[in-house]
């Protein structure tokens, strides 16, 4: 019987633990809004998958002017509203990937990124790619914690 007791305990545990595979789509009129077949985020597994974030101006739609730092801050304006929207936060990002145009951009980004990630900042993968959508500077996507 000792031995039984730790596999009925097992059992009793995992039958009261429920497991679910559910997913919710989140979206917000704070942020930008998607324009093809994407969702802002989605929740999943205690977890929030953004959308990649462009530096799109909620309210006109249209694509900030401006140069990395003005970019970046809207960015990150845009992910903290879909966030919020989820339930979540910025101080629950877990992952970013940050996608640069021209990674000469590099140091004035991660100055404005800093700002956004003061106390322990998410795991991080930057790269420079060809393009983005509407020529933009930059695109950020992160993985947080509901």
């Amino acid at each position: 019987m000792k031995r039984c007791l730790p596999l009925l305990f097992a059992l009793a545990l995992m039958t009261s633990v429920s497991f679910t595979q559910e997913k919710k789509v989140v979206a917000t009129k704070e942020a930008p809004q998607a324009v093809g077949p994407y969702s802002q985020a989605i929740k999943a597994g205690g977890f929030v998958f953004t959308a990649g974030q462009i530096p799109i101006d909620p309210a006109s739609g249209k694509l900030i002017e401006g140069d990395i730092k003005a970019q970046t801050e809207r960015v990150l304006k845009n992910i903290s509203a879909v966030l919020t929207a989820a339930g979540s936060s910025m101080d629950r990002v877990v992952k970013t990937t940050v996608f640069l145009k021209n990674m000469s951009d590099f140091p004035a980004m991660n100055e404005v990124y800093g700002q956004s990630f003061k106390n322990e900042p998410p795991s991080r993968s930057t790269v420079q790619v060809a393009a983005l959508p509407k020529d933009a500077l930059i695109e950020i996507d992160v993985v947080a914690l509901q």
